[in-house]
């Protein structure tokens, strides 16, 4: 049975680095998995994950750090009983073997979309690249649209949790039909879960389960900034794992609802673009704006700056950079900003809608 039990681990472990390196065909990747396979796992766990209040990904952390626990408790003494190291290597191989498992169910679940055809291969481009000055009419257009839908978005509030409000799963609903030709995704109810701390201290706006395909979010959001965080998580849930991917259809998705989803996505884009304009950009930008949106764009400053902290802030952004490298994410967090790129450089029809020039079939 040991023999066995070696054999499994050694095939589970080469499946994982096979999984984690081999090359794999993104038009493979599209048509099989992310609109083959991935939306029906998606339609049916995200609903179910959006039937409890709590966060799935809490119970399966606390239940992972208790058992890792317990394992490596019961290793030690038995190591101690028997005067012997053979324990606690047989029980670190067994982690090991473990970590491959939860690898490959990520892959399998959700991590396989990082692998599928990218935007710019799905889009109809009008430019070879994005130059200053069509990023920085996009912030005029940005500081338009803020100064246009203050006044209604804050008269009609952000009472309703995005994942209840109609105007903005229809939203969703339609620029998902633009980009693939697989069945819209389920949207998430945005959670809070016990890492809002860590969320809070390091600046992260929200993130997907993706062992449970369910979006949680920083505890901390503004109201105004919740629609747009609640779109790109949804986005991700709809298996657009890049980061700019999402980004982009988190904001053609706010912009096509009601005035206060559309001011969120607005709010995004502006503060996207002064993030990556230079000085003298970035002071005309912010001197168009109405008096209104500075007071909302000042708010989200001072809530980032309160809550949080530097040194956990720039390690975590390190780790999450690697991790990103490690999916063949290959510009890290900077592809956070690339959703410029994609927005100033694809061909849209009347009303934002993106035109696609690539089929899986």
């Amino acid at each position: 049975m040991t023999g066995m039990r070696v054999v499994v681990g050694l095939l589970v472990l080469v499946l994982a680095v096979l999984a984690g390196f081999a090359p794999i065909d993104p038009y493979v990747v599209e048509r099989w998995y992310s609109t083959g396979i991935y939306p029906f796992v998606q339609q049916v766990m995200t609903p179910v994950s959006n039937l409890v209040p709590f966060a799935v990904l809490d119970v399966l952390a606390v239940a992972a750090f208790l058992a890792v626990i317990v394992v490596l408790v019961r290793a030690i003494l038995l190591a101690r009983r028997k005067r012997s190291w053979k324990p606690i290597l047989a029980t670190g191989a067994r982690l090991v073997t473990a970590s491959a498992v939860v690898y490959l169910v990520f892959l399998a679940v959700w991590g396989l979309n990082y692998r599928r055809v990218s935007m710019t291969e799905r889009l109809v481009l009008d430019r070879s690249a994005a130059s200053s000055q069509t990023i920085l009419e996009l912030g005029r257009i940005s500081v338009e649209q803020l100064n246009k839908l203050h006044a209604a978005a804050h008269a009609e509030g952000w009472r309703t949790s995005p994942w209840r409000e109609h105007r903005m799963r229809n939203a969703f609903s339609a620029v998902l039909l633009r980009l693939s030709d697989a069945a819209p995704a389920e949207p998430g109810r945005m959670k809070s879960s016990i890492f809002g701390p860590y969320f809070r201290w390091t600046s992260v706006d929200g993130m997907v389960n993706p062992f449970g395909l369910e979006a949680l979010a920083n505890p901390d959001l503004l109201p105004f900034e919740l629609p747009f965080v609640a779109a790109h998580e949804w986005a991700h849930l709809a298996g657009y794992a890049d980061e700019s991917e999402a980004s982009f259809v988190g904001f053609l998705t706010c912009i096509r609802a009601a005035p206060p989803s559309a001011y969120s996505g607005w709010l995004f884009l502006y503060w996207q673009i002064n993030a990556e304009v230079g000085t003298g950009d970035r002071r005309q930008l912010a001197s168009m704006l109405a008096e209104g949106p500075r007071r909302d764009i000042a708010a989200i400053a001072e809530r980032m700056r309160k809550g949080q902290v530097p040194l956990l802030r720039d390690a975590g952004w390190r780790v999450y950079d690697q991790y990103l490298k490690a999916n063949r994410v290959e510009e890290g967090v900077r592809s956070y900003g690339m959703v410029l790129t994609l927005l100033a450089r694809a061909r849209f029809e009347e009303g934002w809608l993106p035109v696609r020039h690539v089929t899986t079939e």
